[in-house]
This record gives C-alpha cells, structure tokens and sequence, in this order.
C-alpha cells in the first residue's frame, strides 16, 4: 500500500497529530505499507516535491503545532488556471500522483483545500480528506481540528485584556478570526466573558452595541469587551450587493486597519469612551494543540487509516455525536457551516445579557 498525505490552506493546532493518527495506524493495520508526505500542500503534488516518510517521522510530534510538511494556500479558484509557466495544475496533479503509484491520497485541509480535493476524486484519484480549520466553518461534521486550540489562544486574550480593562476603565476590542462564520469568535467571546458578541452572521447596529456600553456604564462597571470577527459587518453594510460591499470594505481599509479598528473610532464618537484594540491575529493558529484536539485529531487519523484499508475513498472524516463518521466529499465541497442566528447557543448567549449588536 502507498499512500501520499499534505496539509493545505492555513496552518492550525493538530495538523501533526492528525499525520500520526494516520501514520501510526496505518502501520500497525497494514504493516506493509510506504507513506509519501508532500511538501507545502497541494504545491508539493503539483511539482512533485515529496519525501518519503519514515515511521520515527510520526513519533514524538502529537504536540508540536503547525505541520512537519509545510503547507501553502493555492486557491481552489485558480486551481484550473495554468501556473506561470503554463503548468496544468490538476493533470501535475494527476501525473504526481500515478507515477508515485499512490494507492490513496489524504488530504488534511479546510473548505477550499477540501474543494480540491472533491475534484481530485472527480478526476479518478482516490482521496480521503480530514477536517482541518480553526473557524469549525466545514459542512457535514459537527467538529474541526484545531478549532477549540484557536478557542483557547483566543479566549485568553479575552481574559488578559479583561484585567486591564478593569484597571483603566476602557472599552476594549478584541478581533478574532473568521471572514465568513463568527464560530470562534462566539466560542472565545462566550468562554472569555465578553460583554457584546459581532459575527458576521448577525449583522450588528453600531447604536445599539453603543447603548450596552452606555448601560454597563451606567450600571457602574468601569469597562466593556468587545469580541468581534474579522468579518462582522453592519446592518447597513448587509444590505449591500456583493459587489457594493467589497468596495465598501475596501474603502473602508484605507482609513482603518481592520473592522476592530472602524468600530472603535464608531464608538469613540459616539460616546466619547476610551477605546483599545487588541488584535491576536496569528497566535490563533499557533502553539500546542490542546487535549481535546489531540484526542479528536488521532481518532480521526486513525478512522482515515482503517477508511484506507476498506478501500473507501471520496469521503471526509466526520463527526457527529462524538463519533466518527464520512460523509461524502461531493456532499460537503464548497458548503459553509456557520453561526445560525436562532440556534440555542446564540439564545444562551442573550439569555446572558451578552449583545449581539442585533437590538431594536
């Protein structure tokens, strides 16, 4: 058996862990088996850069972050496009794949990684994908590795501006990753005890976030928190076309770094408060993963494993009800989960006091 495995797209806690489940089981239930590792993702399978794995290359890196093969991003929407050079990527692809007789290619990857390789199986190869990112955004599992590692960097950036906060009596801002899906910004905002929660999902009103910092103040808490995605947008801003509001948003960064940074001055307007912003940025993929992520990323690179020795490819590991499953990767390429508005979480979350920006 040959099997070939990449990490692509962003980096994230438990990539490592994930190759070991799928290393180490693949040892122990085929014996007979040759692994090849491709370097820098999907660029690896693309110009046949690869390195023959070894088993001691599987030990020792369950809590190492990021990944012992690199990764890159090449973007599913470019991925018909020829290189430079005028390279067809998908046949390289292809070609990578055959001459190195692969029996099986894993892919460990989010939605446009997964996407890739969704037309991978389409093109006869066989693949299984694992599911990687710190957003839990991907379509047909309940979780994603690396998810609650980003929740725990993310949440106690929280907890430290929280002290600080107190002290000074400020308003501060928090930006947390997630263009698309305010996932880990609802997860961290909630664990971290932020006072208003903004997700994209929830397009928020900049008066009424103001009015609950003007209640806090009034009910004498000295500071407020604010937790919000990198994609939040306004009320005003979801009504626009897609087109309008890319311009927006351009437009927007001209003045202002980041939407953390637009809300702050909105605020500071306003109402006059003292404002800070705190942007945690990378140090959300970074570190060690946390237990629950080790735990769930082996179990899942073991499943891959046993997936490759029933010869059942085109499918993506899953999670549902703290089991493991597939779903076909057809099923799930190019769907977003993200935060429904109505789910009980959300409910919780207002039940708190917690606003979401989102009050008449």
């Amino acid at each position: 058996m040959r099997v070939g495995i990449l990490t692509s797209g962003g980096d994230c806690q438990a990539l490592n862990a994930t190759m070991r489940g799928v290393g180490k089981t693949l040892y122990n239930l085929l014996g007979d088996v040759e692994i090849y590792g491709f370097l820098d993702g999907y660029k690896g399978l693309i110009y046949d850069e690869y390195r023959k794995m070894e088993r001691s290359d599987f030990s020792g890196i369950l809590t190492e972050g990021g990944t012992i093969l690199g990764t890159s991003r090449t973007p599913f929407k470019q991925i018909r496009e020829p290189d430079a050079n005028g390279l067809d990527k998908v046949e390289a692809m292809k070609h990578t794949y055959r001459k190195l007789r692969l029996d099986c290619l894993v892919v460990l990857g989010g939605n446009g990684s997964l996407k890739t390789a969704n037309l991978l199986s389409e093109e006869g190869l066989n693949v299984i994908g694992c599911p990687k990112t710190i957003d839990n955004d991907l379509y047909g599992t309940d979780m994603t590795f690396g998810f609650y590692s980003a929740v725990q960097v993310a949440t106690n950036a929280i907890d430290c501006i929280h002290t600080t906060a107190a002290s000074h009596g400020r308003v501060f801002i928090v930006e947390i990753m997630g263009h698309k899906v305010g996932l880990l910004t609802l997860y961290a905002g909630l664990a971290g005890g932020a006072d208003i929660i903004l997700v994209p999902e929830i397009p928020y009103d900049i008066n009424a976030v103001c009015k609950k910092i003007a209640e806090r103040h009034a009910s004498g808490s000295r500071f407020s928190i604010v937790a919000i995605a990198e994609g939040a947008i306004s009320r005003d801003e979801s009504k626009l076309t897609k087109k309008e509001l890319k311009k927006k948003l351009a437009e927007d960064r001209k003045n202002h770094p980041s939407v953390a940074y637009k809300l702050a001055k909105e605020i500071e307007e306003k109402t006059g408060a003292e404002v800070r912003v705190t942007v945690p940025g990378h140090t959300q993929r970074g570190g060690q993963p946390v237990p629950y992520d080790r735990v769930f990323a082996t179990r899942i690179g073991a499943e891959a494993a046993r997936m490759i020795k029933k010869e059942k490819y085109g499918v993506m590991l899953s999670l549902k009800n703290n089991e493991i499953t597939t779903v076909p990767l057809a099923d799930i390429a190019g769907k977003l989960k993200t935060v429904d508005p109505d789910s009980g979480i959300v409910k919780e979350t207002k039940m708190l006091g917690i606003s979401f920006g989102d009050e008449e």
